[in-house]
């Protein structure tokens, strides 16, 4: 069997090849068994010399369609050890889906349930660094594919990793498990797989996500710090089974927007310091929060935090002027590195203005600390004749009735006004209450025209609500009053 390549100064592969626990060390954990770090590394060599023997050739790409757990990782490190690029796949997606990631990014080989396999006779060569895919969030259209390089994820994991250490690591001490509740096929769970590897961590894993699992796992590795979607932390305190999350002492919240309320009843029920942060797939994690800043502002929660070190950022009006402190606009960033471009061909440049800072597509408003406020996307702003409401603060007052457990606002079509507010509620609490509640914390024109009731919010993937589902489901046809 072919050996695979060593693995390059700055690639990936080395945070598996160089990681400092021993052989025996768990390195990877689930619910059920373990995985040592010697066995983690053999097998993933033995997966990269597999995939030169079926004809991998550098920079091509391998898909990875596995359940989440330590093959799904060991594939990984394997495809890059072998000098591919890896694609990672949902094994829960329909065909259809599967089919555009084919399609998309042309791979070699695939991995999956059923071994490894050839998959496109003419796959994609792909540029020099680059080292996997990760795609668009989807909730506005079809996930687009984003290559992302070494180098560049290398120094995102540095960017972050820096100031919330707080002081240098102590090599006598390792951090405790990095736990990676999401699942390994997005972004946001490669990061937190490679971001516990970068720190020297152990990694505890997920196959989907529970609140009873989840406790369990915090307790059973002793888990000091992790990182939760806000769709997670709400299940968290809406479990009655689950009032303790010892040892817990920080959860960093990723994928989406945490209302500042939803961090406040997180701490209030768990003793728990609850870390904002912001960031897109193209440009990594950008704004966060220091050791430092956690301890001195607590009356700060719910804001993303300030800039990571080497990110500027700004907030500019609609004809690209920068705005003072406090004033709301759309946010612009420029990180020291970001995603090389898009598998479509896009190029990002496309998205930058005259200085280099990439549009967000998101409304924000930095305070006079440099602290920013995420109110929300350009695209879901609800424009009520002429009048702007930020869907974010009219959930925010919904979500103090006490029977109301999820909101999503969503700004649907009306022939008067352009567009109208409709407040889609998982609760029972009635109309009447919300009305009066909404009557006392806003002005009138933000006030929902209409409170519908649901089971659930539709939501993707990665625990982001799917608003154009909803404003399709809010059409004048569906009864608006």
């Amino acid at each position: 069997m072919t050996e695979p390549v060593p693995p390059v100064a700055g690639d990936l592969s080395e945070l598996l090849t160089r990681h400092p626990f021993t052989d025996a060390t768990p390195l990877i954990s689930t619910l059920t068994g373990a995985v040592q770090a010697g066995e983690a590394r053999t097998g993933a060599a033995a997966i990269a010399a597999h995939l030169i023997d079926l004809g991998l050739e550098p920079r091509q790409a391998v898909v990875v369609q596995l359940p989440n757990g330590p093959d799904f990782i060991l594939a990984m490190f394997g495809v890059w050890l072998a000098g591919g690029v890896f694609v990672p796949a949902n094994v829960r997606q329909p065909q259809a889906e599967l089919d555009h990631v084919l399609s998309a990014t042309s791979p070699v080989a695939a991995i999956d349930t059923a071994g490894v396999r050839g998959a496109d006779p003419e796959p994609t060569v792909y540029a020099d660094d680059v080292a996997f895919v990760t795609w668009t969030s989807g909730t506005t259209g079809r996930p687009r594919p984003i290559l992302q390089t070494h180098s560049g994820y290398l120094e995102l994991l540095d960017r972050v990793l820096g100031p919330l250490r707080g002081r240098p690591a102590d090599a006598s001490r390792p951090p405790s498990p990095n736990l990676v509740p999401v699942s390994l096929a997005l972004n946001a769970g490669i990061y937190n797989v490679l971001f516990g590897l970068r720190a020297g961590a152990a990694l505890v894993l997920m196959d989907r996500f529970s609140t009873a699992e989840f406790a369990t796992l915090v307790q059973r590795f002793s888990i000091r710090s992790t990182v939760l979607p806000p769709a997670a932390m709400v299940m968290l305190c809406d479990d009655p089974g689950v009032q303790d999350l010892t040892p817990l002492r920080f959860v960093r919240s990723i994928t989406a927007p945490l209302s500042p309320l939803s961090a406040r009843r997180f701490s209030d029920k768990f003793g728990v310091t609850v870390l904002n942060s912001y960031g897109q797939a193209e440009v990594g994690e950008v704004i966060g929060w220091t050791a430092a800043d956690a301890r001195e502002h607590p009356e700060k929660i719910g804001a993303a935090g300030r800039p990571h070190p080497g990110v500027a950022i700004k907030v500019v009006d609609g004809g690209g002027a920068a705005l003072p402190a406090g004033e709301v606009g759309e946010l612009l960033v420029r990180p020291p590195r970001m995603a090389s471009g898009y598998a479509d061909g896009e190029n990002l440049e496309d998205r930058l203005d005259a200085e280099g800072h990439v549009r967000t597509g998101d409304y924000a408003r930095i305070d006079g600390e440099g602290f920013v406020w995420i109110e929300g996307r350009v695209g879901d702003v609800i424009n009520r004749g002429g009048n702007k409401v930020f869907p974010g603060q009219v959930e925010e007052v919904l979500l103090l009735s006490p029977g109301v457990r999820e909101v999503a606002v969503v700004g649907c079509p009306d022939d008067r006004l352009g567009e109208v507010p409709v407040a889609f509620v998982v609760g029972d609490a009635p109309d009447d209450e919300l009305e009066a509640l909404c009557r006392l914390h806003l002005t009138a024109y933000k006030i929902p025209v209409s409170f519908r009731r649901m089971d659930v919010l539709p939501r993707s993937e990665v625990g982001k609500v799917l608003r154009r589902a909803l404003i399709d489901d809010a059409s004048p046809s569906g009864g608006l009053r």
